[in-house]
């Protein structure tokens, strides 16, 4: 009884990271600068990947036909959304950034920029 709630319980997430990948891939398409694309694609990764692995690790743990192979498939799957959980903001962060600095992107419509207002009073390098 317990495998089939894991397995459903799995199923679900995998469609909801389904659904994330595809509302990340209609905001690439429909926003309007480099940095919101970029908070549109990192939703997508960790809605459209951190959520579906963790339902590949619930759907293995219920799978009881994968032996003991699926506690192997499941802690690979958990260690790999961590993984992935705290690597791809830091990630992303360090490419806005260095897009920031080198002005390889420019901020349209901006309403307010701090980082450029603290970079013009010398108080960021």
């Amino acid at each position: 009884m317990i495998s089939w709630i894991l397995v459903i319980i799995g199923e679900i997430l995998i469609a909801v990271g389904a659904i994330c990948d595809l509302i990340a891939a209609i905001g690439m398409n429909r926003f309007p600068n480099f940095f919101v694309r970029l908070h549109a694609l990192t939703v997508g990764t960790i809605g459209g990947a951190f959520v579906p692995l963790i339902g590949v690790a619930l759907l293995s743990l219920g799978a009881e036909f994968l032996g003991v192979y699926r506690f192997f498939m499941a802690g690979a799957s958990i260690v790999s959304a961590v993984l992935l959980l705290f690597l791809a903001p830091v990630g992303s962060h360090a490419i806005a950034r260095a897009a920031h600095r080198s002005k390889a992107a420019t901020v349209h419509p901006k309403v307010v920029d701090h980082l450029e207002e603290d970079r013009e009073r010398g108080v960021v390098v």
